[in-house]
């Protein structure tokens, strides 16, 4: 029997769905890679807990940036790899090639979906059908899309941000941003550099992004200890940080996401927007965490803003059960056969 996969090909992480076994993997988009000879010497977690701590001879890589597909090689690799995992390895692989639905942020170019697609397809793919990111959040989160109600999709992933106003299974007005999860990152090391002297790692930024991120006044400021190197000294330093600090720090990136809500809300037709400000914004990625998102958003728009509940796994999954109705997908989809 033919293995049919979902696959939320994330910047900052991969999830797989496998058809009636629901999500069978979660790792990060990292590959490490050994320099000298090209092999692969770990995928997902045990690649991330090498980035910043690997010798010159290994680069810890992340394919994906933006929500698309930066390096085609390693993302091929990496895909076969989760591929063969959740297939049950190489010998069945080669004789039940998957049908694969891949999810894709919603402003991606043609050349940027036949870089998914060939990417999947050299991977070990048979079928490949592509799904924009805000209709698979919308279906994992259990909306109905298909009737003539407007629902609005604010999808804060790890590159892009996707919002999306969808009523009969199709988008009517979207827009797609690379301001996400992984610019948060990189405005929380840039404070850290200009306003504490302070060098941060990856890992870092984000641990202080899910623990005291912030993007609207908390009632209770909160505080953290991290640890980096004193820019001056160039020695190891601990180093005492607020949520009001990373207020100021993220203000900037959770403007334009509440901006670009705001741009798309007015160019949605008055009906829509009625069922909009009736039903409420659903939020939904890992970005849509950060503490504060969806009040600023709410603020903003004056439309009540709620996040999906298991938020990260909504497009997985939406991906996932969308392979059950793959002969209505036509216009939502794009698939290459052998």
């Amino acid at each position: 029997m033919t293995p049919e996969i979902g696959i939320d090909l994330g910047t900052a992480s991969v999830l797989v769905y496998v058809k009636n076994k629901g999500i069978v993997m979660n790792e990060p988009s990292v590959v490490a890679i050994d320099t000298t000879t090209g092999n692969v010497l770990a995928v997902g977690e045990e690649a991330r807990l090498m980035i910043g701590r690997t010798p010159g001879s290994i680069i810890a890589i992340r394919p994906l940036r933006e929500g698309v597909i930066s390096d085609y090689q390693v993302t091929e690799k990496m895909l076969k790899y989760f591929i063969e995992k959740v297939t049950g390895g190489v010998s069945m692989f080669k004789f039940f090639k998957p049908k694969v639905m891949v999810c894709v942020p919603s402003g991606v170019t043609e050349v940027e979906k036949r870089a998914v697609i060939d990417a999947t397809m050299e991977a070990g793919a048979r079928e490949v059908f592509l799904i924009e990111e805000p209709i698979a959040a919308a279906i994992g989160a259990g909306i109905e899309i298909s009737k003539p109600n407007g629902c609005m999709v604010v999808d804060v992933g790890g590159g892009t941000t996707d919002i999306a106003v969808i009523s009969l299974g199709g988008i009517v007005e979207s827009t797609s941003i690379k301001v996400a999860g992984d610019t948060f990152d990189e405005a929380i090391t840039r404070y850290m550099r200009k306003n504490h002297s302070m060098l941060i790692g990856e890992r870092t930024a984000e641990e202080i992004k899910k623990t005291i991120g912030t993007a609207y006044p908390r009632e209770e400021e909160v505080f953290m200890e991290i640890r980096g190197r004193n820019l001056v000294t160039g020695l190891p330093e601990l180093r005492e940080i607020s949520s009001t600090e990373m207020l100021s720090a993220l203000k900037e990136c959770v403007v334009q996401i509440a901006d670009a809500v705001h741009s798309v809300l007015e160019k949605t037709p008055p009906e829509l927007s009625a069922d909009i400000s009736d039903k409420g914004i659903l939020m939904t990625g890992g970005g849509s965490l950060l503490w504060g998102l969806d009040k600023l958003i709410q603020k903003r728009t004056g439309i009540e803003a709620y996040v999906a509940e298991d938020t990260v796994s909504c497009v997985a999954r939406g991906t996932g059960e969308a392979l059950n109705s793959l002969k209505y997908m036509s216009h939502n989809s794009y698939k290459k056969k052998y």
